[in-house]
């Protein structure tokens, strides 16, 4: 069997609340509260959950933009958890990140040679004539033409933005790539354009995904598995193909159920969520989707064990009465 390339054991990242004059800590934001989940090598593994659920934070944490409190992350059979900024600096050429915004993660001031050569400078590989080079080729694989090295990003629309960003985490070729949500902020017509250059690109260079979105349908296309994520929990895990199928828990057939169809003749039941997501700062101490939608089994799952469980092979599911069918109850309790 295959070794992961990216092992997360229990991760978890908690933002501390403080308050008063002398600013004591009175409570924690548990952004991210026990996260396990792997990715293979050459795999796309898709991360979805509402706005909030933790998902960037997730993301942040596993290139260690962010510090994790508690937990393990593996990489390459390397503990990089609580490794320092020298020792992580080598780690940088193998884990990348493409963000959100391109608008907001390119220097308008740097222009887009300066952006796409800098990882290359920084690291020390090549001369200045193959950093060149090496810009003009990735400029050319991500569909712009090399004149557009002398120019700024702001020159630029979102869609030419964001294959500036991906240039960029290409230029160290990295085995890793985290995408966190990288085509929310462009237009609908752009969307499926970076999404096949993404596909295209982890054929050619044998990437790993990462694939943050709120949208069940954009993942759709790119993942070999799809994880669902609420409240800074995975509650379900397993191939896109199964999820999209074959969904166990309520969240993720709520989600299911937004999607919507491109036959305006196809009618499909809408599931509206009731109530508000609970608070990270103050979760519920049982079933937090329970809790929300005030299911009549929630007092049960105060102090119970809400873990994944594999319902099936390679389905994972959390054994929660309230989020999943009576028969699948049986199955996991």
């Amino acid at each position: 069997m295959t070794h992961p390339l990216l092992s997360v054991k229990d991760l978890r990242v908690h933002f501390p609340v403080r308050a008063g004059v002398l600013l004591r800590q009175t409570g924690a934001v548990r952004a991210v509260d026990g996260v396990s989940l792997d990715i293979a090598p050459g795999e796309t593994l898709g991360l979805v959950g509402e706005s909030g659920c933790g998902k960037s934070t997730l993301g942040k944490a596993l290139v260690r933009l962010l510090k994790p409190t508690t937990g393990t992350i593996l990489f390459d059979g390397s503990d990089i958890t609580h490794a320092s900024q020298s020792s992580l600096r080598p780690l940088r050429r193998n884990i990348q990140m493409i963000f959100q915004d391109p608008a907001e993660s390119l220097d308008p001031r740097m222009s887009v040679r300066a952006i796409i050569e800098e990882p290359s400078a920084i690291h020390g590989i090549g001369t200045r004539a193959e950093r060149i080079q090496w810009v003009n080729s990735l400029l050319d694989r991500v569909g712009l033409p090399v004149s557009s090295a002398e120019r700024y990003s702001f020159e630029f629309s979102g869609g030419q933005r964001q294959r500036i960003g991906i240039a960029r985490a290409l230029a160290l070729k990295p085995k890793l790539i985290v995408c966190d949500e990288p085509v929310s902020a462009l237009d609908v017509s752009v969307q499926s354009q970076i999404l096949n250059l993404l596909v295209e690109l982890q054929r050619d260079f044998g990437l790993s995904y990462l694939f943050i979105a709120h949208d069940l349908s954009v993942v759709k296309h790119v993942s070999d598995r799809v994880a669902v994520m609420y409240l800074g929990k995975i509650v379900e895990l397993a191939t896109a193909e199964e999820i999209y199928q074959n969904p166990r828990h309520a969240y993720t057939k709520a989600l299911l159920s937004a999607i919507p169809s491109p036959d305006p003749m196809v009618k499909r039941e809408k599931i509206l969520l009731e109530g508000d997501v609970p608070s990270p700062i103050d979760p519920p101490p049982g079933s937090a989707f329970g809790h929300r939608m005030n299911y009549s089994r929630y007092e049960e799952t105060i102090g119970m064990d809400l873990s994944l469980r594999e319902i099936s092979p390679g389905h994972w599911v959390a054994a929660d009465p309230c989020c999943v069918s009576a028969e699948d109850w049986k199955k996991l309790s």
